[in-house]
């Protein structure tokens, strides 16, 4: 009896533990059968729906055709046509700028020298200054190719791709961390680096974020609407889109409307030829458009029919508020869906006011400055700014090509103009580009450049998983300390004494500089110069990316000859260069 007893009870042990397993197999084929879109919905809908839907994919490929019919095709430009193109723009660009100067009675400066230009680039497209080991590289290459190369070399860059879609997320999404469950500021974030690496078209990128649909893991554009669940109970937010989609896509600031009537002029809507006062119902009309997101349980955001309804100030009742865009209606494409609607009709090639708003943004990523008051305040009644709006024109005319517009504005006199001048500059200078803006850098362009100072090489996702893990640790801490401005990164704001206090004694700063012979530039450049000149030289090139001036360089050597301690010295002249205002000043 008692082996039989034991043999029943591994029977049972073994039948409990395999029907806990067939159990769990079942719940994971039931959870992937839910989820899959594709099978639910072909299940679900009966076939007069999926007839309804080819046809509004038609349509949706009609209207895209037709929005875009005089769009100049990249695909088929080859790399002599590209730059001819490219030339041409900028060319005329330049002398629509020149032209605006000469009006206004303002000299402009001369172009700066290449490893200035290149130092530009660097903190804009990757948010830190050159390496020794790039500019080594473009020694190599004819000076007048170098910042063209570099440009081209920054593009292939994952640093480009991942700074940039850091940029992105806080202008887009902002930097709260949002609803843990349903949201992913993380995927967000990879996802646009993705189409920013492969150079996907801007309006192309501005449908996929309005018509997201899906769940936040597996499509991370949903997370533009997740990211407001925090404030609406679980569902997305129709007055916190409304505003960021007014703010980023058109460069209007209409939050004001959501309470009230514009009785001070500050919102100005309606066409251009008939401009009037922004009212209360077109910041809820815009609102209607993104009630249509509906969340379908663990299916995630699902399209709908917008049931916006709101109660307007001094009404007695709720009323239901029809989807309507506050200016150029007639750019409104016959659709059903609304948010595919709103998407075509902020990138329809017509929509100026959309292309302005995205130029304004990518010019003030590059020089670190909005171009007129703000980057998301263009308001429609708005003095005319040339530069913007040809830019914009060319924008479009070229399939709202992101890299090339980089190319564009990077290749304008206005971008490559020295800071410095043979005549007084004033602030009118600055503001009209008739000579580079001199610009605070970023917090993060401060790490960025402190820990690129700190190594001979480029520090980027080749380098040991070890620098990799310090430098990420060293610019989160850095930067906290320095203090986040967050999305409103691009508002100006003075250098403070704490600032100041943690460039000299903070300790990123103090590993970065001292005599480490494994990680840091003060070892390497001590121990394998071959002579003081020599080290003086890349001293300043790693750090301020530029050669010393002669006296700079006679005072840094009399100071190596003299010293008691030469690797001291060394520390000291990093030290000095590292908080020198040069290098947190963009110029």
């Amino acid at each position: 009896m008692s082996g039989v007893s034991i043999i029943f009870k591994n029977v049972r042990h073994l039948s409990m533990k395999t029907m806990r397993w067939l159990w769990l197999l079942g719940l994971v084929v039931v959870a992937f059968r839910y989820l899959s879109p594709s099978m639910s919905d072909k299940q679900a809908r009966p076939i007069t729906t999926w007839v309804e839907s080819v046809r509004d994919v038609a349509s949706i490929r009609r209207e895209n055709h037709l929005t875009h019919r005089t769009v100049t095709d990249r695909s088929n430009q080859n790399p002599d046509q590209f730059r001819k193109s490219v030339n041409h723009s900028i060319a005329s660009i330049n002398e629509i700028h020149q032209t605006h100067l000469k009006k206004i009675g303002l000299q402009s400066a001369e172009e700066g020298n290449w490893l200035t230009i290149c130092r530009r680039l660097s903190l804009a497209l990757v948010g830190q200054g050159l390496s020794l080991e790039e500019i080594r590289s473009l020694q190599n290459a004819p000076e007048t190719e170098r910042v063209d190369i570099h440009l081209q070399n920054l593009f292939k860059d994952p640093r480009y791709h991942n700074y940039w879609a850091e940029r992105w997320t806080r202008y887009l999404v902002g930097t709260d961390g949002g609803q843990f469950i349903v949201y992913r500021r993380r995927r967000f974030r990879i996802w646009l680096s993705e189409v920013i690496a492969e150079n996907r078209p801007y309006d192309e990128i501005v449908r996929k974020l309005l018509t997201a649909e899906g769940l936040w893991t597996d499509r991370p554009e949903v997370n533009f609407y997740t990211a407001t669940f925090d404030s609406n109970n679980g569902q997305a937010d129709p007055i916190r889109l409304a505003s960021r989609t007014a703010r980023v896509f058109l460069g209007l600031r209409i939050d004001c409307l959501q309470c009230h009537d514009d009785f001070l002029g500050n919102v100005n809507l309606g066409d251009r030829d008939q401009i009037r006062e922004g009212k209360q119902q077109d910041f809820h009309q815009l609102a209607a458009f993104f009630s249509a997101a509906k969340t379908n349980g663990l299916q995630g955001l699902k399209k709908g029919f917008s049931n916006y309804k709101y109660q307007y100030l001094d009404a007695k009742e709720e009323v239901t508020v029809e989807p309507k865009v506050p200016f150029a209606e007639h750019l409104m494409p016959d659709l059903k869906d609304p948010r595919e609607r709103l998407a075509a009709w902020i990138t329809h090639e017509e929509n100026h006011q959309a292309a302005v708003a995205a130029v304004s943004h990518v010019w003030a990523l590059i020089f670190g400055k909005p171009f007129g008051e703000a980057v998301d305040n263009l308001p429609l009644d708005r003095s005319s700014q040339p530069i913007l709006d040809e830019l914009a024109k060319d924008f479009v005319a070229h399939q709202f090509d992101l890299r090339r517009l980089i190319t564009v504005i990077t290749g304008l006199k206005a971008f490559r103009c020295d800071s410095r001048a043979d005549f007084p500059i004033t602030e009118e200078h600055e503001d009209q580009y008739a000579v580079f803006p001199l610009m605070q850098l970023r917090p993060e362009q401060v790490a960025g450049a402190i820990i690129q100072a700190s190594r001979i090489k480029k520090t980027d996702r080749d380098s040991s998983l070890l620098l990799q893990f310090i430098s990420f640790t060293s610019t989160n801490e850095f930067v906290e300390r320095f203090g986040d401005r967050g999305e409103d990164e691009l508002e100006p704001e003075n250098v403070t004494i704490s600032q100041r206090l943690l460039m000299m004694n903070g300790k990123m700063v103090r590993e970065s500089i001292e005599s480490n012979p494994i990680l840091n530039t003060t070892a390497h450049l001590a121990m394998f110069s071959k002579d003081d000149s020599q080290l003086i030289e890349s001293a300043y090139l790693c750090t301020l990316n530029r050669f010393p001036s002669e006296n700079e360089h006679q005072h840094f050597l009399k100071r190596l000859q003299t010293g008691k301690n030469r690797n001291q010295a060394v520390v000291d002249l990093m030290w000095v260069l590292t908080n020198s205002s040069e290098l947190t000043w963009n110029h």
